[in-house]
């Protein structure tokens, strides 16, 4: 999880929202289950910026672990698509608009979801602007 001097935060939905979370951005494709929109306090829900559908169920039916790395890959390639781009773009520009942005995710293991992916993405595109 990212610290609080860091522009692009990770929280998981069913952590109460803290006061220097700033921009609350959903980063799931599906709405968590059990949680009111009140509760989740969203501010963006950006579907764009998680893997494909197919993509999501390939690495899901493996659940050892083995395809991680593989998954990381595809990602990172998805995340350069045009159907990707203009998330991105919105989620840089929430950061650089005033920032802080805090990523919000209900996966249970965020260290092994598509999050870390997208937060190292997102680094990197800060990083060429």
């Amino acid at each position: 999880m990212a610290s609080g001097s860091e522009p692009v935060r990770v929280r998981r939905v069913y952590d109460p929202p803290e006061d220097g979370d700033g921009t609350r951005v959903l980063v799931d494709r599906l709405w968590p289950r059990g949680v009111s929109k009140e509760r989740a306090a969203i501010d963006v829900w950006l579907k764009d910026v998680t893997p494909s559908d197919e993509l999501r169920s390939w690495y899901h039916q493996d659940r050892s672990g083995a395809r991680h790395d593989a998954f990381v890959e595809r990602y990172r390639t998805e995340l350069d698509d045009p159907a990707h781009t203009e998330a991105v773009e919105r989620l840089v520009g929430l950061v650089y608009e005033g920032g802080p942005v805090t990523l919000i995710t209900a996966v249970k293991d965020v260290a092994d979801s598509h999050v870390p992916v997208l937060v190292d993405h997102l680094n990197r595109v800060m990083k060429r602007t």
